[in-house]
Parts: structure tokens; C-alpha cells; sequence
């Protein structure tokens, strides 16, 4: 069958999109009548987000189609603007918004940071076989399977990818030797799930003084650096020249080229080095580093906290971060556009699973959030460091301030280096859920 959409062409699909952004940011600037009202209960990044899926969903445009040629061949397509958005403009992004960072500002955040962190884990740990208890309960046959054909072994990709990232799903993948036919349903999930709880994320920082108030958080440690980077960023501001511009362009693409060649080479280095390792369990702990894109995320970062101790952070007066943002509120468009709505409604056992997975991750969050007082940033960037991974956790924590982005990082590389391990913990709990 013909899925194709309206429009297949990038360059036009392109221009949608930035056309989606310039409505978004053209509506929000209107402080009187109907959008002003809008905009106090809806975020500007969440529409971001939620136009493109809205073109997606009407069939204008599409992440995936296939094609039928006369002959009755079938094609699969894909566009390739989330890959640009997440391999070119996300690292430039982190780049332009690490430039000015006070690296002992951001550790002066404290331990809260890590505790929502490790809350959300926990969340993602236990959240898996309490859905399989629930939902077993209402609908056995939606957590079925022998062997292979599983259900729970599928879900442990899940685990892998809400935990740590898609090198962790791979991982789990391996381990528990789901059948690969049947893996593109838990991708299926993975997607509508995953990207349903970050537009829920995306509306509370909308709301978030009203849910820091009811937190009774104590937001001075999150203020202090916001005030510390604005001021840095008012007393160094200038009318940006051509060269300024030109300059910032060559300090965050020229990190990227060095992020992707570093990536590279580091990423078979470590695969070769990981597949040498006899026990299987270890091997796959250690999955993460054949990744080029947890390399190249990371080391783009490690420039650019090593370029703020340098002169050229003062290019922070220049717009540098107002370049990330650009650079960020693309990527959200393109990961919008991944989200067909209606997907919802195709497959609502398993998206059942998730939604109650990821009920019990919030739960959680919340629970300790409140236990703790932390305020909504570390449980918005706690949850989106296991959930979201490096692509959407500096997303969620630039909404807060551009200088926050790196806390996002920081959180989604700790998240790589646990989630294997965690998710297999999940994943036995899982199993002995299913099978009792």
C-alpha cells in the first residue's frame, strides 16, 4: 500500500517546518487577545513540537512512507531531516549553550539533580513489570508469548531505550534475542509513548511556578546560575558583526567535525574492544561505547566546556546561545515530526503497557519530588535524561535557560552508562511478572 504524503521532497518538508516555527514564534509575540491567553497555558516549545505532528498526522508530510512502483514493488522511504537535526544542529546547539557555562555553578546545583535522576531509572525499573501485573490482569493475551515471540522480551528493549539510549535497546535486543519481525511494534511504542510524556513535559514548564509552589521546591540554587549567566551574557553584549556571526558558525561546526572524526574513531575502537570481552553480561554493559552518536554528543560537550575557560565564551554577547536555540527548536520541530497521532489507536496493547509504564515512571518522580522538594527542572531533566537520552533532555532543560542545556547532557550520558545494566534488572522482574 501507497503511504506516500503530499510532500516527500526535504527541501520543501524543510521549509514546512521552519514555516510551522515562524507561526509558533509570530503568535507568541502577540501580547494582547487570544494568543496571549493561549500561550499562558500552552508553551511555545510544545507548539514547536505539536505543529509538525499535526502535519504529519494530516498526511502533508511523513517521517516513513512507502511506495508501490507498476511492477507492485514496494519501497520504503525516509526523510532525513531528524538525522541532520540530531547529528549537525544538536551538537552545535550544546556547543553555542555550554560556551558561556560556569561549570562549579552547574555542580552547585547540588545532589537533588542526581536523586530525580536515579528516581526516574528506578521509575522506568519497577514501571515495567507493574504494567505487565496491571495489564495482564485486564488483558492476559496482550502479555503473552513463548520463546522468542515474548512480549516481555520485547518490552526489554523498551527498558533500554527509557533508561538509557538506542545503543542500550540494541543491547537488549541482543541479549534477549526478541524476534526481530516482530522489534518495529516496540519502536512503534517507543515513539508514541516516549513522545506523548514529553509533550506532557513540555506543558508543565509552562506551568512550572505554579508546580513549584505545590513542590514546595527551593529553586535558588537553579536562579542563582540563571542570574549569574544573564549577567555575564549583559556584560558582554554587543551588536553582533559578520564576524561575530561567521566566527560562531566556525566554533560550533568546527566542534562538530571534530565530534563526528573523534566519533569515528572512537566508536569501533571501543566496539572492538567491547566484543572482546568474554562474559556476555559485561560485554553488553558496555554496548554503549561502540555508539558513535554518545560519542560524538559527548565530546562536542567536553570542547565546549573547555572552550569557556577561554576567551571565547564572550561570544555568549554575540547571540551564541540565541544560535543554539535556533539549532534546538529545529530538532523539536523534526522530532514532532516523527508523531503521527493517530498511531495511538493502532496497536492499544501495547501502547496500554507503555502508557502505564510511564505512569508509574511520573508517579514516582513526583513522589520524590515532593519527598525532597526538588524543583520541576530536575524531575522535567531527570525523566528526559532516561527517557529522551541526549536528544531531548537538553531540549527540555534549555526550555528552563540556554545555560541549563549542559545539565541536560550531563544527566543523558550518566543514563548511558547505567542503562544496560538497569534495564536487564528490569527486564528480569519482567519476565518473572509475565510468567506468574
Amino acid at each position: 500500500m501507497d503511504t506516500s504524503p503530499i510532500f516527500t521532497d526535504d527541501t520543501i518538508v524543510f521549509g514546512l517546518l521552519m514555516l510551522a516555527l515562524g507561526f509558533v514564534f509570530i503568535t507568541e509575540s502577540i501580547k494582547t487577545g487570544f494568543w496571549s491567553k493561549f500561550y499562558k497555558i500552552v508553551p511555545g516549545l510544545f507548539m514547536a513540537y505539536m505543529v509538525p505532528a499535526v502535519l504529519t498526522t494530516t498526511g502533508l508530510i511523513s517521517p516513513e512512507w512507502t511506495t508501490v512502483s507498476e511492477t507492485g514493488e514496494l519501497t520504503e522511504h525516509s526523510s532525513n531531516l531528524y538525522y541532520m537535526s540530531s547529528r549537525y544542529l544538536l551538537p552545535a546547539a550544546l556547543v553555542l549553550m555550554t560556551l558561556s557555562i560556569d561549570l562549579k555553578a552547574v555542580f552547585n546545583l547540588g545532589w537533588k539533580a542526581l536523586v530525580m535522576f536515579f528516581a526516574g531509572t528506578i521509575g522506568i525499573i519497577i514501571g515495567g513489570p507493574i504494567a505487565i501485573l496491571i495489564i495482564a490482569s485486564v488483558h492476559p493475551e496482550t502479555v503473552g508469548g513463548v520463546g522468542p515471540d515474548a512480549v516481555w522480551r520485547g518490552l526489554s528493549t523498551l527498558a533500554g531505550s527509557w533508561i538509557g539510549g538506542g545503543a542500550n535497546q540494541t543491547a537488549m535486543l541482543e541479549i534477549y534475542g526478541y524476534n526481530q519481525a516482530k522489534y518495529g511494534g516496540m519502536v512503534f511504542v517507543d515513539i508514541v509513548v516516549a513522545n506523548i510524556w514529553m509533550a506532557i513535559i513540555l506543558i508543565g514548564i509552562g506551568k512550572r511556578n505554579r508546580i513549584n509552589k505545590w513542590l514546595k521546591a527551593d529553586t535558588s540554587s537553579i536562579e542563582e546560575l540563571k542570574n549569574k549567566m544573564s549577567t555575564f551574557s549583559e556584560k558582554v553584549k554587543r551588536n553582533p558583526s559578520l564576524t561575530d556571526i561567521m566566527i560562531i558558525c566556525a566554533i560550533a561546526f568546527g566542534t562538530v567535525s571534530i565530534a563526528h572524526l573523534s566519533a569515528n574513531f572512537l566508536a569501533p575502537m571501543f566496539e572492538n574492544i567491547v566484543a572482546g570481552i568474554e562474559s556476555p553480561t559485561t560485554k553488553n554493559i558496555f554496548t554503549f561505547l561502540g555508539s558513535k552518536f554518545f560519542w560524538m554528543i559527548s565530546i562536542a560537550t567536553l570542547i565546549a566546556i573547555l572552550l569557556s575557560n577561554t576567551k571565547a565564551k564572550n561570544y555568549e554577547g554575540a547571540g551564541a546561545s540565541k544560535f543554539g536555540s535556533v539549532f534546538i527548536y529545529i530538532l523539536v520541530a523534526s522530532i514532532g515530526m516523527k508523531m503521527d497521532l493517530t498511531m495511538i489507536f493502532d496497536n492499544v496493547g501495547l501502547i496500554a503497557i507503555g502508557v502505564v509504564w510511564m505512569t508509574i515512571h511520573a508517579l514516582l518522580l513526583i513522589l520524590i519530588a515532593k519527598l525532597i522538594k526538588a524543583p520541576y527542572f530536575f524531575l522535567a531533566v531527570g525523566s528526559q535524561a532516561n527517557v529522551g537520552g541526549a536528544a531531548s533532555a537538553p531540549i527540555v532543560a534549555s526550555a528552563f535557560h540556554p545555560s541549563l542545556a549542559t545539565v541536560g547532557v550531563l544527566l543523558a550520558v550518566f543514563g548511558y552508562a547505567v542503562g544496560t545494566i538497569a534495564a536487564i534488572g528490569c527486564t528480569i522482574l519482567m519476565e518473572l511478572a509475565a510468567i506468574s
